[in-house]
C-alpha cells in the first residue's frame, strides 16, 4: 500500500529535480565529421530541433577535422533534405574543430570510428567525451559514412542513420548530464 507520505514527497522531489534541472546549465554537444558540410551539419540541426520540440537542456555546435577554406559550403544534398524538413542550412559555413570545442563540449560525437580516434589523437583530454554517434546511442560502432559527391540516396541513408541515432543520443546525453553545483 502506498504510504501517504509519498503523495506529499514524490511529487516535492519531481518539482525539484524539475528546478534543478532547468537551472543546469545545458549539456553541450559537439558533431563531428570530415568537412563539416554534409553529415554533422545535419547531425547539429536535426538535434537542436529535436531538443528544442522536446524541451531538453542541450546546446549544439558541428565541426570538421579536414574543413576545405575553398569549400565551406552546405552539401547541396544535404541542403535539400533539410529543406525537405523546414530547415533553412544556407548560411552555414564549415568550422574546424578547436581546443576551445573540445573544452567547452561535454560530448563530441564523430561520424566514424576513425574521426574519434583523430579527435582524440589531436586532444588526448577528450578521450573520456568522444564517441562515434552510434556507439553512443545505441551500442554499436557503425560508422555513418560520407555522402560527399554521391547520389540522393547515400545522403538519404545518411539520414536515415541520423533519425535512428540522434533520438536516443540526446537522451541518454541528458540522463547523463551531472547535476548542477548546490542541488
Amino acid at each position: 500500500m502506498l504510504d501517504r507520505r509519498c503523495l506529499f514527497v514524490l511529487p516535492l522531489l519531481a518539482a525539484v529535480a524539475t528546478r534543478a534541472w532547468a537551472a543546469a546549465e545545458p549539456v553541450k554537444i559537439a558533431f563531428v565529421d570530415t568537412g563539416n558540410t554534409g553529415r554533422s551539419l545535419m547531425a547539429e540541426t536535426l538535434a537542436r530541433a529535436l531538443a528544442a520540440r522536446r524541451n531538453l537542456p542541450i546546446a549544439v555546435i558541428s565541426r570538421g577535422l579536414d574543413v576545405d577554406p575553398f569549400d565551406e559550403a552546405p552539401e547541396l544534398n544535404a541542403r535539400r533534405l533539410m529543406a525537405g524538413r523546414g530547415f533553412d542550412v544556407a548560411d552555414h559555413r564549415a568550422r574546424r574543430l578547436e581546443a576551445a570545442d573540445v573544452a567547452h563540449a561535454d560530448l563530441i560525437l564523430t561520424m566514424t570510428p576513425a574521426h574519434a580516434a583523430k579527435v582524440v589523437a589531436l586532444y588526448p583530454e577528450a578521450g573520456s567525451k568522444t564517441f562515434t554517434l552510434a556507439a553512443y546511442a545505441a551500442g554499436t560502432d557503425t560508422p555513418i559514412p560520407d555522402a560527399w559527391g554521391k547520389p540522393m540516396d547515400a545522403y538519404r541513408a545518411v539520414l536515415a542513420q541520423l533519425d535512428l541515432y540522434l533520438p536516443p543520443a540526446l537522451a541518454r546525453a541528458v540522463r547523463s548530464a551531472p547535476l548542477p553545483q548546490g542541488s
